[in-house]
C-alpha cells in the first residue's frame, strides 16, 4: 500500500509531462483556440467601433430625452 502511495507523485508527474508534450506537438486543437480568440477579438473591436461612432448621437438623444423629462415635470 505504501509503495503505491510513494509512486503516485511520479505517476502524476509523468502524466502531466506527457500531456504537455502531446499538447505542444498536436496542432489540431490549437487552430480552434486561435479561431475562437480571433472571433472574440473581432466582435469586441466591432462593438468598440460602433460605440465610438454612435456615442455622440446617443448622447444627443439622451440629452433630448432627459431635457424633455425635465420640461414635463
Amino acid at each position: 500500500m505504501w509503495q503505491k502511495i510513494s509512486v503516485l507523485p511520479v505517476v502524476a508527474y509523468l502524466a502531466l509531462t506527457g500531456f504537455l508534450q502531446d499538447f505542444k506537438e498536436d496542432e489540431r486543437g490549437l487552430s480552434g483556440v486561435v479561431v475562437a480568440v480571433l472571433l472574440i477579438l473581432v466582435a469586441v473591436l466591432a462593438i468598440v467601433l460602433l460605440w465610438t461612432l454612435l456615442g455622440d448621437w446617443l448622447q444627443e438623444l439622451w440629452d433630448q430625452i432627459t431635457g424633455e423629462a425635465a420640461n414635463i415635470a
